[in-house]
């Protein structure tokens, strides 16, 4: 391979660093802040085998991290995709609080391990980032 071969196939090495580098970090925040805005602590109880808190918490970094993923695709550049980012962000919390009021005990039954409960906000957040990711475009 000639060196101006290497050089063209490398040549996207730095937009990729940047929106990968960019998108891992969003993902983060999120997931930190996440945390923080659901009534108990998903860290704290996945760490303690809390199954429904681990489906849900999974659910909820798939629902944000597929349509982020969108974004990155879509996004006419790398502010473009930080403020799909952000949408994306407010509806994994509109549906959480939406299933919050459909299951006002939700916030009981998670950290009560209750499967079925967290396996049902983990799906409910990881369709609600597909269908998210596809109105991204």
């Amino acid at each position: 391979m000639a060196f101006t071969d290497m050089s063209l196939s490398l040549s996207g090495l730095l937009g990729f660093l940047s929106h990968f580098v960019t998108a891992v970090v969003l993902l983060y925040v999120f997931a930190k802040i996440y945390d923080k805005v659901t009534p108990y602590r998903e860290f704290d109880l996945i760490s303690e085998g809390n199954t429904a808190a681990a489906c849900s918490f999974c659910g909820a970094l798939l629902g944000f991290a597929v349509p982020l993923a969108s974004a990155v695709i879509h996004s006419a550049g790398l502010l473009d995709m930080i403020v799909w980012a952000a949408i994306t962000f407010v509806v994994q919390l509109l549906t959480f609080i939406v299933v919050r009021k459909i299951f006002p005990t939700i916030v009981a039954d998670i950290p009560a391990n209750q499967i079925s409960k967290g396996i049902f906000l983990g799906f409910l957040s990881l369709i609600v980032g597909i269908l998210n990711a596809a109105c991204i475009s």
